[in-house]
């Protein structure tokens, strides 16, 4: 599964204080599922709750959430397009006036093309997410991620969530 390992990039890139310390940050994938693609082939999805915890957070949690939901946007749209328009949960414990624990759950998908090589064996494909356009689109055409990450990255560094 590739989705968790791009939001642990992005989340030690983009969260103050997790970049100095990313052992406060940790993923789990709760409930995975596997869904066939299709009858007679060995395509499939993955499908699961990744729950991302991030420990001892003292910073404002709207320098969490943004770079988060801006994630969403790019590498699992289709959250957003949910009912009631909430792509994600999320729990907190506070711990004192200046830190709390916080936990944050999202259903993902991963889909997997698997193909046989007719020698024998497989080629295995890991699948971007259907295109669509951009959720935020009074932004000029730039991705969310991009323009919060803009100011907040060293130069020559490049986040790039993987789908």
């Amino acid at each position: 599964m590739k989705k968790p390992d791009g939001l642990r990039r992005l989340l030690i890139a983009a969260v103050p204080g997790l970049a100095a310390d990313p052992s406060r940050l940790a993923l789990f994938i709760d409930k995975g599922r596997l869904a066939t693609r299709a009858n007679g082939s060995l395509s499939f999805e993955y499908r699961y709750t990744l729950n991302v915890v991030v420990q001892d957070y003292a910073g404002d949690v709207d320098a969490l959430m943004i770079p988060l939901l801006a994630w969403v946007a790019e590498v699992q749209p289709d959250l957003l397009e949910r009912g009631e328009r909430e792509p994600f949960t999320f729990e907190s414990e506070i711990l004192d006036g200046d830190a709390a624990d916080v936990s944050i759950n999202l259903e993902l998908t991963e889909a997997v093309r698997v193909l046989r090589r007719p020698g024998g064996g497989y080629d295995v494909t890991h699948l971007d997410e259907p295109g669509r356009d951009d959720a935020f689109p009074d932004v000029c055409g730039v991705n969310l991620w991009q323009i919060f990450l803009r100011d907040e990255i060293e130069p020559g560094v490049t986040i790039v969530p993987e789908g």
